[in-house]
């Protein structure tokens, strides 16, 4: 059985390689990458060479520049869909610089709209995008425990265990663990 640390490192090294057909598909060099999406060519490098893995905010300025959301990227570096996911096989995607886990929790699937997430944030975490992964992405954010400030554009919300709050994303978004122990939500995502 492998440890998960070796299966966190082979699905590093898929995302790495989706990342290159990614921009190759669209035929840019690393410049034109880094001009669209306001990450430097250095780091997209070690990303597409699997050096690095990337932050969530990383990826969600790719995903933007990509068009498709942080869960269809993921999904795209796994194996085909299938209608039932049990909890041991959901993948779960770890960005250590900021405390923040992700279960995608839904089984992929390329033609389907919605999704649903959890998210784990550590004491103390604190996670801002710039800008959505898909402009106009309703989410619906459900906290099961803990305590979660969400911040979209400049309207902050604090949310605790039960509360649900629900968004269309056009802007910069911000989640941060309110707490001293770990907030843990639901994250319904649907395409527009």
């Amino acid at each position: 059985m492998k440890q998960p640390f070796e299966v966190a490192e082979a699905v590093d090294a898929r995302l790495a390689a989706r990342l290159a057909q990614l921009r190759a598909e669209r035929g840019w060099s690393l410049g034109e990458l880094a001009e669209r999406s306001g990450v430097s060519r250095s780091t997209l490098s070690r990303a597409e060479r699997a050096e690095i893995s990337p932050t969530a905010a990383l990826l969600n300025r790719l995903c933007h520049v990509y068009g498709r959301t942080m869960s269809r990227l993921l999904s795209e570096v796994e194996d085909e869909p299938v209608p039932l996911l049990r909890a041991a096989e959901q993948p779960v995607w770890e960005d250590r610089d900021s405390g923040f886990v992700r279960r995608s929790v839904s089984p992929p699937h390329p033609g389907l709209r919605g999704e649903l997430v959890e998210g784990r944030l550590a004491p103390g975490a604190d996670i801002a995008y710039d800008r959505p992964p898909v402009p106009g992405l309703e989410q619906h954010i459900w906290v099961l425990a803990g305590a979660l400030d969400v911040t979209v554009r400049e309207a902050a919300h604090r949310l605790d265990a039960g509360d649900c709050l629900r968004m269309r994303v056009w802007g910069p978004t911000r989640f941060r663990c309110a707490g001293d122990t770990e907030a843990r939500y639901v994250l319904a995502v649907v395409l527009p």
